[in-house]
Parts: C-alpha cells; structure tokens; sequence
C-alpha cells in the first residue's frame, strides 16, 4: 500500500542539488493536489510548493528561485527539484495530498513520512 512515499534525501555541500520523490497512489494521485512541506529542527513545518492536478505550481517566495515543482502523470509522482542548497534548508521533507487549498494549510488528506535532507556548509 503505497499511499505517498517520498525518496531522495540526502547529505550534500552547500551549493549542491538535490531531487526530491513523492510516489503517489493512483487514485490519490488522480484527484489531488500535491505539496511538499519541510521542518527543520526546532521549527514549525512549513510550506515549500505545491502543484494541481493539472499542473499548476506554486512555490513560496522564500525558495522560488531555487527550487521547481514538477509532476508527472505517467509516474504518479511529484518532485522537488532543489538547487543552490543552503544550509537552512536543511530539514525533513514531507509530502501530502488533498485539495489545493487544504493542501496550503496544512491539512491534507494524505502525508508520507519524509525525508531527511542535511546540507553541510
């Protein structure tokens, strides 16, 4: 039962990439919005990007010019494109689904369990 798993944290140096994986269940992924959260130690979750069913993306003025949402229909998946690392993001990524709107607040339908990203300086 795969629900919403996410993959592709990891440890990486500042200025590094990484791609973030949040495989969806068919019929989750068919009729939801997508978003991906992250928190940091110490610090309340916080809303990254989020993507509609039909593709519309939007990513917080924080990270825009670094980090791309993206998903693809035929893979069931979403994906977190991040780039120009930064120490302070350094945090778990989370991943949930539901409407677009109670995805922005936090209060999706499904979550997965995250996935830890450590940017070193």
């Amino acid at each position: 039962q795969v629900e919403l798993v996410e993959s592709g944290g990891d440890l990486v140096q500042a200025g590094g990439s990484l791609r973030l994986s949040c495989l969806v269940s068919k019929t989750i992924f068919a009729d939801n919005a997508v978003g991906w959260f992250r928190q940091a130690p110490g610090k309340e979750r916080e809303l990254v990007a989020a993507i509609t069913t039909d593709g519309g993306a939007s990513v917080v003025p924080s990270v825009k010019e670094r980090f791309t949402i993206s998903r693809d229909n035929a893979k069931n998946t979403v994906s977190l494109q991040m780039n120009n690392l930064k120490v302070e993001d350094t945090a778990v990524y989370s991943c949930t689904a539901g409407t677009f709107w109670a995805v922005l607040e936090q209060a999706g339908d499904y979550w997965g369990r995250g996935t830890e990203v450590t940017v070193l300086a």
